[in-house]
């Protein structure tokens, strides 16, 4: 398995991936190298989407997930050399979200500007029960550029994600579910053994039924509802030939847990 620099990488479950944002003296902030590994990690999931059934992001530490934008490594950059490093964030965020398998955030801790969406990019979030989370970038005289203000409208609806985009003000975990951007809250210290846990369950799951759910719900999303009902047919129609298909309908008969291939 790769290793990186800003992550630490581990496979706790057969077919599970932990992905730990690991710079904690800097609060795991987003700096440039983080950026490469982020983007070399998800490409190559990306590229072999067989390899792993379900990726869990989490940060190093028990009070940050992620502080944002490291903005001691910005100070004095040039206008050009900002925007440099800022398409290396988008293009590591592009492929965060097309993360071909579904992928859970348990945010540890503050999620703050980039760290929050980070989070955003997962497929669902559990959050500590401690945990925090805020767009900031207004009070800094930019903007979320990391997709902040297309995946927060989705999960908690416009006239929310513009409150919080516009005041930039923090909230809690609590309000994070009740506005329905947190499936789950946890205590701290079973938060990440939660998320584990769902992703034994996902990754025990017919893992080309999963891609296909993932891609119809998403790309489903932005169509009217007839062509999303039409692209849900085309997913649908993948499974039908699949050995993993056939082991699902045997297994249900011969009364045992199906083993699942990716065939």
């Amino acid at each position: 398995m790769a290793t990186y620099e800003t992550l630490v990488i581990e496979e706790p479950a057969p077919y599970t991936l932990l992905v730990t944002l690991n710079r904690p003296q800097s609060g795991n902030a987003l700096n440039t190298q983080m950026g490469h590994d982020l983007l070399a990690l998800f490409d190559g999931i990306n590229a072999d989407p067989t390899k792993f059934r379900c990726v869990v992001l989490t940060g190093a530490g028990s009070r940050i997930f992620c502080a944002g934008g490291d903005l001691k490594e910005r100070n004095g950059m040039t206008d050009a050399q900002w925007q440099t490093q800022h398409l290396l964030f988008e293009r590591a965020i592009r492929a965060m979200i097309g993360c071909t398998v579904p992928m859970i955030a348990a945010v540890n801790g503050a999620a703050f500007a980039g760290g929050m969406e980070m989070a955003l990019c997962a497929d669902f979030i559990y959050a500590a029960t401690t945990a925090r989370f805020a767009l900031t970038e207004v009070t800094l005289g930019i903007m979320p550029g990391a997709g902040g203000t297309q995946t927060l409208p989705r999960a908690v609806g416009p006239r929310r994600a513009k409150e919080i985009l516009l005041t930039g003000k923090p909230f809690t975990a609590e309000q994070a579910r009740e506005w329905g951007m947190v499936n789950r809250l946890c205590a701290p210290e079973t938060l990440l053994a939660e998320a584990l846990e769902t992703a034994a369950t996902i990754a025990g799951n017919a893992p080309i039924s999963t891609r296909q759910i993932k891609q119809s719900v998403n790309y489903g999303l932005n169509m009217d509802l007839p062509s999303a009902m039409m692209f849900e047919i085309e997913a649908y129609n993948r499974m039908v030939p699949t050995e993993d298909r056939r082991e699902g309908v045997l297994a249900f008969n011969e009364k045992r847990k199906p083993v699942f291939k990716g065939r």
